[in-house]
């Protein structure tokens, strides 16, 4: 037998993706299919669960096929599974889907999860989990699927998350892992599910929908014959059930040793379509709950160590959008010019830029949830003049993802000694550069691809007994793919700590226009269908 080789199975929200790895943690393959989700004229964001498990077991069979031509089947060590966070995945008595899952985007319990946190149900919630109640949570989805559909749950035996179902059809075992049940329905001090939450939600009778809770990095189940005979992977092979998916990329971006003595409370911000910026915890007392009851808490797999999560919904979607405008105005102009061009443009032009322009980061019709939750917000320019330029623009947008980075740790206690940065914008110096002097800390880029394959494969690594622990396994896996430390450089942080003041003022000055402005759109909603 050759070196060992892990699978990792990482169902996003916008791809599926089977990445396999040595035992040094590079990756040698990789195979996606796209997801597929349905986007409902109520605000529903659903996805087809048949379809899901097609899709998975495609990517891994390409895998697999891989491994068995170069005769290093037998070599297959263990497989992992992470996927999205939140959103519910009804499956009945004989494990068949119930309906079409609901992801974590599906905006159906906006206003109920608003209830929740007006009259109370949110602080008893969140005093248990260190959440906050929010739409994307399985929580409020089951609430309001009692409330509204009734008959899905009479026909469920068991709720899931995206990565359970793909588990259970690995496995045939129903279960999910200590981080999403803790930041749902459990307490993370305990980490255990905690009657005290299905109390306070209402939601006792749907104490049976909750799959048992199964610690990856400890126990595995074997690869069933059907599925193996599927995918074209040995049965019994021992299938490790990851951590959610902003977890496993933590850890692969290397949040384990991320302090300035290599052991310390480091931090790690992901920049992708959304926005996750996270902070280590080692201990329970390091712990700062957010005045404002918003944010995650996920118990990490080496206790008593968490991690604290704020969110922004959207990041890069951001410059996406302005690149999207500029694309068009050039088209517009006679120019051919693609949205990747536009955008290495934007930056270009932004660069030297320093103008007094703010941007709210709120672009999404979901509003935001981190560190304020509010699905009215919307994204502003503030400062605009008829001397505004593009360049004047992108580098407002380009400062508010550090702004809203900042906001994030802010909620946390304050950010952390060092800051590993993953995700696709990470890839630029000059916003590497931004974040780092409105954190005023060191940023190191994480030069990994497939993080959050990679945390799950470290975690498969640990329960299978290739590594000792995950702070060993992220010194081989991790540490040799961070770049340099990249220091807050004086002038760019004096910016922006003079402009986070007005940032944070006028996020909160705009929450009446924000509400009144949907009070709008529901009004000219309802006089379009008259």
């Amino acid at each position: 037998m050759s070196a060992p080789l892990i699978i990792t199975l990482d169902s996003g929200t916008s791809v599926v993706k089977a990445v396999l790895f040595d035992e040094t943690g590079r990756e040698l393959r990789h195979a996606q299919r796209p997801n597929r989700p349905h986007h409902r004229p109520d605000g529903g964001v659903e996805q087809d669960m048949a379809e899901t498990w097609r899709d998975a077991v495609a990517v891994l069979g390409e895998i697999a096929a891989w491994c068995a031509a170069a005769g290093r089947l037998a070599d297959v060590a263990a497989l992992a599974v992470t996927g999205q966070g939140d959103g519910t995945w009804l499956i009945d008595a004989a494990g068949a889907p119930v309906a079409p899952a609901w992801l974590w985007l599906d905006g159906r319990a906006g206003r109920l999860a608003a209830e929740l946190r007006r009259n109370g149900t949110g602080s008893a919630v969140f005093a248990h989990t260190g959440s906050g109640l929010n739409t994307c949570q399985q929580s409020s989805q089951l609430l309001w699927i009692k409330r509204h559909a009734p008959d899905l749950l009479r026909r469920a035996a068991t709720a899931l998350h995206c990565k359970d179902w793909l588990f259970f059809n690995l496995t045939g075992v129903r279960a999910t892992d200590p981080s999403e049940a803790c930041f749902t329905f459990g307490d993370w001090r305990r980490r255990t599910y905690a009657e005290e939450v299905l109390v306070a939600l209402g939601l006792t009778a749907e104490r049976r929908l909750l799959p048992p809770i199964l610690d990856g990095v400890r126990e595995t189940r074997p690869l069933s014959t059907e599925a193996a005979r599927a995918i074209g992977l040995p049965a019994g092979l021992p299938v490790a059930l990851g951590y959610v998916d902003v977890v496993c990329t933590a850890l692969g971006a290397g949040i384990y040793g991320a302090g300035a003595d290599g052991g310390g409370a480091g931090g790690v911000s992901i920049l992708g379509s959304t926005g996750m910026h996270l902070k280590l915890a080692l201990r329970p007392e390091e712990v700062h709950l957010s005045p404002d009851e918003t944010g995650y808490v996920m118990v990490l797999p080496a206790a008593p160590a968490v991690m604290q999560a704020q969110t922004n919904m959207a990041a890069t979607l951001n410059l996406d959008w302005l690149a999207g405008l500029f694309a068009e105005a050039a088209r517009e102009a006679g120019a051919l010019l693609p949205r990747e061009g536009a955008l290495a443009h934007l930056v270009a032009l932004a660069e030297p830029v320093a103008e007094a322009l703010l941007y709210h980061p709120f672009i999404s019709p979901a509003g935001e949830r981190g560190p304020f939750n509010d699905a009215n917000a919307r994204a502003a320019f503030i400062g605009l003049d008829q001397r505004s330029s593009w360049g004047a623009l992108a580098r407002a947008v380009l400062e508010s993802l550090a702004l809203a980075a900042r906001d994030c740790f802010e909620a946390m206690g304050g950010p952390p000694e060092e800051i590993r940065l993953s995700g696709g914008a990470g890839k630029s110096p000059f916003l590497r550069r931004l974040l780092a002097a409105a954190l005023r800390r060191p940023v190191r880029l994480c030069q990994r691809g497939e993080a959050g394959a990679a945390g799950a494969a470290m975690i498969a690594a640990q329960a299978v007994g290739l590594v000792p622990d995950l702070a060993s396994a992220a010194a081989v896996w991790v540490s040799p793919l961070l770049g340099p430390a990249e220091p807050a450089l004086p002038a760019l942080a004096q910016r922006l700590d003079a402009l986070y003041p007005a940032y944070r003022r006028s996020c909160q000055a705009l929450s009446e226009t924000w509400a009144e402005l949907a009070a709008f759109r529901e009004l000219t909603k309802r006089s379009d269908h008259a």
